[in-house]
Protein backbone atom coordinates (compact mmCIF):
# COMPACT_ATOMS: atom_id res chain seq x y z
CA UNK A 1 0.00 0.00 0.00
CA UNK A 2 1.84 3.33 -1.15
CA UNK A 3 1.96 5.77 1.84
CA UNK A 4 -0.95 8.35 0.31
CA UNK A 5 -3.56 5.31 0.99
CA UNK A 6 -1.97 4.29 4.28
CA UNK A 7 -2.26 7.95 5.43
CA UNK A 8 -5.97 7.94 4.00
CA UNK A 9 -6.93 4.50 4.94
CA UNK A 10 -5.48 4.82 9.07
CA UNK A 11 -8.62 6.00 10.73
CA UNK A 12 -10.86 4.19 8.47
CA UNK A 13 -9.65 0.86 8.90
CA UNK A 14 -7.52 1.06 12.18
CA UNK A 15 -4.25 0.03 9.94
CA UNK A 16 -1.61 1.97 11.99
CA UNK A 17 -0.32 5.08 10.41
CA UNK A 18 2.51 4.91 7.94
CA UNK A 19 5.75 6.21 8.88
CA UNK A 20 5.89 9.61 7.21
CA UNK A 21 9.51 10.22 7.96
CA UNK A 22 10.08 6.96 5.35
CA UNK A 23 7.14 7.45 3.24
CA UNK A 24 6.66 11.18 2.58
CA UNK A 25 8.56 10.98 -0.78
CA UNK A 26 5.68 9.43 -2.38
CA UNK A 27 3.98 12.14 -1.29
CA UNK A 28 6.36 14.19 -2.78
CA UNK A 29 6.49 12.26 -6.18
CA UNK A 30 2.47 11.77 -6.53
CA UNK A 31 2.14 15.66 -6.00
CA UNK A 32 4.65 18.13 -6.60
CA UNK A 33 3.88 18.23 -10.34
CA UNK A 34 0.51 18.80 -9.73
CA UNK A 35 1.23 21.35 -6.88
CA UNK A 36 3.44 23.37 -9.01
CA UNK A 37 1.20 23.77 -11.93
CA UNK A 38 -1.74 25.24 -9.51
CA UNK A 39 1.11 27.38 -7.86
CA UNK A 40 2.27 28.54 -11.75
CA UNK A 41 -0.88 29.33 -12.51
CA UNK A 42 -1.80 31.36 -9.56
CA UNK A 43 1.57 33.18 -9.46
CA UNK A 44 3.47 32.67 -13.06
CA UNK A 45 6.32 30.81 -13.45
CA UNK A 46 8.94 32.51 -11.68
CA UNK A 47 7.14 32.27 -8.12
CA UNK A 48 5.87 28.26 -8.78
CA UNK A 49 9.39 26.28 -7.71
CA UNK A 50 9.23 28.22 -4.21
CA UNK A 51 5.77 28.06 -3.81
CA UNK A 52 5.74 24.63 -4.25
CA UNK A 53 8.62 23.62 -2.50
CA UNK A 54 7.47 25.74 0.22
CA UNK A 55 4.01 23.82 0.29
CA UNK A 56 5.78 20.85 0.71
CA UNK A 57 7.91 22.02 3.14
CA UNK A 58 5.27 23.13 5.44
CA UNK A 59 3.26 19.30 4.70
CA UNK A 60 6.81 17.17 5.77
CA UNK A 61 6.80 19.95 8.66
CA UNK A 62 3.31 19.30 9.93
CA UNK A 63 2.60 15.29 8.23
CA UNK A 64 1.81 13.80 11.85
CA UNK A 65 -0.92 16.34 12.21
CA UNK A 66 -2.41 15.13 9.10
CA UNK A 67 -6.10 14.19 9.40
CA UNK A 68 -7.55 11.65 6.48
CA UNK A 69 -10.84 12.25 8.11
CA UNK A 70 -10.58 15.86 7.31
CA UNK A 71 -9.09 15.53 3.49
CA UNK A 72 -7.15 13.71 0.88
CA UNK A 73 -3.43 14.04 0.73
CA UNK A 74 -4.64 15.99 -2.77
CA UNK A 75 -7.00 18.35 -0.74
CA UNK A 76 -4.44 18.80 2.50
CA UNK A 77 -1.44 19.81 0.17
CA UNK A 78 -4.02 22.03 -2.11
CA UNK A 79 -4.83 24.09 1.24
CA UNK A 80 -1.15 24.52 1.93
CA UNK A 81 -0.54 25.90 -1.42
CA UNK A 82 -3.06 28.36 -1.03
CA UNK A 83 -2.12 29.31 2.00
CA UNK A 84 1.46 29.74 0.89
CA UNK A 85 0.02 31.33 -2.20
CA UNK A 86 -2.02 33.84 0.07
CA UNK A 87 1.73 35.03 1.49
CA UNK A 88 2.66 35.86 -2.16
CA UNK A 89 -0.55 37.67 -2.61
CA UNK A 90 0.81 41.10 -3.96
CA UNK A 91 2.93 38.95 -6.29
CA UNK A 92 -0.56 37.04 -7.62
CA UNK A 93 -2.02 40.45 -7.58
CA UNK A 94 0.67 42.12 -9.25
CA UNK A 95 0.10 39.40 -12.03
CA UNK A 96 -3.42 39.74 -12.67
CA UNK A 97 -3.42 43.77 -12.73
CA UNK A 98 -0.49 43.44 -15.51
CA UNK A 99 -2.26 40.77 -17.78
CA UNK A 100 -5.21 42.92 -17.13
CA UNK A 101 -2.87 45.87 -18.68
CA UNK A 102 -2.11 43.57 -21.37
CA UNK A 103 -3.56 44.19 -25.12
CA UNK A 104 -5.90 41.55 -26.24
CA UNK A 105 -3.80 41.42 -29.90
CA UNK A 106 -0.47 40.81 -27.94
CA UNK A 107 1.59 37.38 -29.29
CA UNK A 108 1.96 35.72 -25.98
CA UNK A 109 -2.04 35.33 -25.83
CA UNK A 110 -2.16 32.40 -29.40
CA UNK A 111 1.71 30.87 -27.47
CA UNK A 112 -0.26 30.59 -23.49
CA UNK A 113 -3.28 28.91 -25.44
CA UNK A 114 -1.33 26.16 -26.60
CA UNK A 115 0.88 25.89 -23.54
CA UNK A 116 -2.72 25.35 -21.32
CA UNK A 117 -6.03 25.93 -22.34
CA UNK A 118 -7.43 26.18 -18.48
CA UNK A 119 -7.52 29.43 -16.53
CA UNK A 120 -3.77 30.53 -15.90
CA UNK A 121 -2.52 33.74 -14.53
CA UNK A 122 -0.30 33.42 -17.32
CA UNK A 123 -3.37 33.09 -20.08
CA UNK A 124 -5.68 35.87 -18.23
CA UNK A 125 -6.57 38.81 -19.94
CA UNK A 126 -8.39 42.33 -19.50
CA UNK A 127 -11.06 42.74 -17.51
CA UNK A 128 -11.32 39.18 -16.16
CA UNK A 129 -7.87 39.41 -14.69
CA UNK A 130 -8.45 42.81 -13.31
CA UNK A 131 -11.54 41.65 -11.16
CA UNK A 132 -9.84 38.54 -10.47
CA UNK A 133 -7.30 40.74 -8.77
CA UNK A 134 -9.57 43.21 -6.76
CA UNK A 135 -11.81 40.17 -5.48
CA UNK A 136 -11.12 39.58 -1.79
CA UNK A 137 -8.71 36.60 -1.14
CA UNK A 138 -11.25 34.33 0.41
CA UNK A 139 -13.39 34.89 -2.65
CA UNK A 140 -10.01 34.58 -5.28
CA UNK A 141 -8.97 31.33 -3.54
CA UNK A 142 -12.27 29.35 -3.61
CA UNK A 143 -12.80 30.29 -7.29
CA UNK A 144 -8.90 29.67 -8.46
CA UNK A 145 -9.04 26.17 -6.13
CA UNK A 146 -12.27 25.23 -8.41
CA UNK A 147 -11.33 27.11 -11.52
CA UNK A 148 -7.43 26.18 -11.33
CA UNK A 149 -7.04 22.99 -9.22
CA UNK A 150 -11.01 21.11 -10.28
CA UNK A 151 -11.68 20.66 -6.54
CA UNK A 152 -15.13 20.13 -5.70
CA UNK A 153 -16.85 22.11 -2.87
CA UNK A 154 -16.28 19.89 -0.39
CA UNK A 155 -12.67 20.11 -1.32
CA UNK A 156 -12.25 23.20 -1.10
CA UNK A 157 -13.92 23.39 2.30
CA UNK A 158 -11.67 21.11 3.58
CA UNK A 159 -8.71 22.92 2.31
CA UNK A 160 -9.15 25.93 3.41
CA UNK A 161 -11.18 24.78 6.31
CA UNK A 162 -14.47 27.00 5.87
CA UNK A 163 -17.96 25.52 5.82
CA UNK A 164 -19.45 23.91 2.70
CA UNK A 165 -21.82 26.76 2.76
CA UNK A 166 -18.88 29.34 2.60
CA UNK A 167 -17.57 27.55 0.01
CA UNK A 168 -20.74 28.23 -2.15
CA UNK A 169 -21.20 31.97 -1.15
CA UNK A 170 -18.03 33.05 -1.86
CA UNK A 171 -18.03 31.20 -5.25
CA UNK A 172 -21.74 32.73 -5.90
CA UNK A 173 -19.78 36.39 -4.80
CA UNK A 174 -16.92 35.95 -6.77
CA UNK A 175 -19.16 35.33 -10.48
CA UNK A 176 -21.70 37.87 -9.61
CA UNK A 177 -18.48 40.50 -9.06
CA UNK A 178 -16.91 38.85 -12.55
CA UNK A 179 -19.48 39.01 -14.39
CA UNK A 180 -20.35 42.61 -13.46
CA UNK A 181 -17.06 43.43 -14.40
CA UNK A 182 -17.54 42.01 -17.90
CA UNK A 183 -20.65 43.69 -18.37
CA UNK A 184 -22.80 40.80 -18.06
CA UNK A 185 -20.64 38.42 -19.79
CA UNK A 186 -20.85 34.70 -18.05
CA UNK A 187 -17.24 34.47 -17.16
CA UNK A 188 -16.96 31.07 -17.89
CA UNK A 189 -17.88 31.42 -21.87
CA UNK A 190 -14.94 34.11 -21.90
CA UNK A 191 -12.83 31.80 -20.53
CA UNK A 192 -13.77 29.21 -22.80
CA UNK A 193 -13.27 32.19 -25.70
CA UNK A 194 -9.52 32.71 -24.58
CA UNK A 195 -8.68 29.15 -24.42
CA UNK A 196 -10.30 27.33 -26.65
Amino acid sequence: MTAIRAMERHHMTGDPPPDPVERFDEVFDAYFAEIHRYAAKRLGPDAAADVAAQTFLEAFRGRRRYDPIRASVRTWLYGIATKVVGKHQRAETRALRAHARLSPGRGTEEHTERVDSRVSAEGLRGRLAGAIASLPRGQRDVLLLVALADLSHDEVAAALGISYGTVGSRLNRARTTLRKALGGTNPMLTLEEQHG
